[in-house]
């Protein structure tokens, strides 16, 4: 673990489970609230994320909840494992927070919690992180990823300015893991199905084919790592996408937990960056810029 400046602690929140809401037959919300939240804070960004803190098989940590020292004192088999998840929602006058996650039975860690989550439940998080909101300034908006990034997708519609040019695409396992949106007028929502396709293949074939509007784009894209890196490549290369209207990530990878993509995503990103750096240095984008 990396050294922290003396004194400097991460602040852990404590919260409750309110309630859960079954959204589709694979995503769960989570309502988190209690007095404990009267410090946390969120809304500059709609891609707001937290790390939610779970403990270790086995493990019970000492009163009051102190990450620095548990860290410090214990064997890093018995730390909280960590899972990143975006904020759905945060209504700050109510104290409560939204999380989303999407669940596959058993397999992971997150998902079956909020899966057999039930009010009163304790969880803690760090946070909030974030860096995306729709830019008033964009002449137009492309938002797209799967499951994953469908929360952000979600909060992000609703803060595009009514009138805005958006185009909308969401990739699901099939037509059940659909739900509804706050779309406002102006904005396209186009839903995927991969039914039994690999994951990212109908995506990245739905922005290739896409027909960008003119002007300046704000492009949000988000989701597994393999779909991020293909266009991304695309995006800067065949339409000529700036990096800085670009909010590009990979959420997950397939065939990896979140301990083991997140150990090599920082090496991931730096190899696809020099990829495409590589590449437009050596030959001239194809495609016309948005």
């Amino acid at each position: 673990m990396a050294d922290r400046p003396a004194g400097r602690k991460r602040q852990v929140h404590t919260a409750r489970v309110v309630r859960t809401e079954q959204l589709t037959p694979h995503m769960v919300r989570v309502v988190l609230g209690g007095d404990e939240l009267s410090g946390f804070t969120a809304g500059e960004w709609t891609d707001h994320y937290v790390k939610l803190l779970f403990p270790a098989p086995g493990a019970a940590y000492p009163e009051p909840y102190d990450l620095d020292a548990i860290r410090r004192d214990l064997p890093r088999d018995r730390w909280p494992v960590m899972r990143t998840y975006t904020v759905r929602a945060w209504d700050a006058k109510a104290r409560e927070l939204a999380l989303d996650f999407v669940v596959h039975g058993e397999a992971g860690v997150a998902g079956p919690w909020a899966q057999r989550a039930r009010p009163g439940d304790v969880v803690r998080f760090l946070g909030p992180g974030g860096a995306y909101a729709p830019s008033p300034a964009a002449d137009w908006h492309l938002l797209a990823g799967d499951e994953s990034a469908l929360p952000a997708i979600a909060a992000s519609l609703e803060r595009v300015p009514d009138g805005a040019v958006a185009q909308v695409l969401i990739e699901v396992a099939d037509a059940a893991e659909r739900q509804p949106l706050a779309a406002p007028e102006g904005a396209g929502v186009t839903w995927l199905y991969r039914d039994g396709r690999p994951v990212g293949r109908a995506l990245v074939e739905a922005v290739k084919a896409l027909e960008f509007p003119p002007g300046r784009a704000q492009v949000f894209v988000h989701g597994e790592a393999g779909m991020v890196k293909e266009l991304r490549r695309h995006l800067r290369m065949e339409r000529q996408v700036p990096r800085e209207q670009l909010s590009i990530s990979g959420y997950w990878r397939v065939g990896h937990d979140e301990d083991g993509w997140q150990s090599s995503k920082k090496q991931w990103n730096e190899a696809v960056e020099r990829e495409q750096e590589g590449r437009e240095g050596a030959e001239p984008a194809a495609g016309s810029a948005p």
